[in-house]
């Protein structure tokens, strides 16, 4: 929800830009497209980065007996950890049944 508003105010941030350009006012229509655009390639960019990891889990990985409520997804997800690095995994309930029946 608040992913859409920003999205909603960056468009029209950047719409508002262009209007002011074309009535001749550059500096702020500049600034006001240049910030909206800004806002609104950072929204998307952080959806692409900070998406879930799809990798495998290898034989070092170990269950830490964590679960909780993916507030984006709603599934119930099951904390991994790898000792030798420390890095932590988040997998689906759902996903790792799917892993099992392999």
């Amino acid at each position: 929800m608040l992913r859409r508003l920003v999205l909603v105010f960056a468009g029209a941030l950047a719409l508002a830009g262009v209007l002011l350009l074309m009535r001749g006012l550059p500096g702020p229509g500049a600034y006001a497209l240049g910030f909206g655009t800004l806002i609104f390639l950072g929204t998307m960019f952080e959806r692409w980065r900070y998406r879930p990891d799809d990798r495998e889990r290898g034989a070092d990985w170990e269950p830490t007996g964590e679960r909780f409520e993916d507030p984006h997804s709603g599934k119930t997800m099951q904390v991994f950890y790898d000792p030798r690095t420390g890095e932590r995994h988040y997998v689906s309930d759902s996903e790792q049944a799917r892993d099992r029946e392999r």
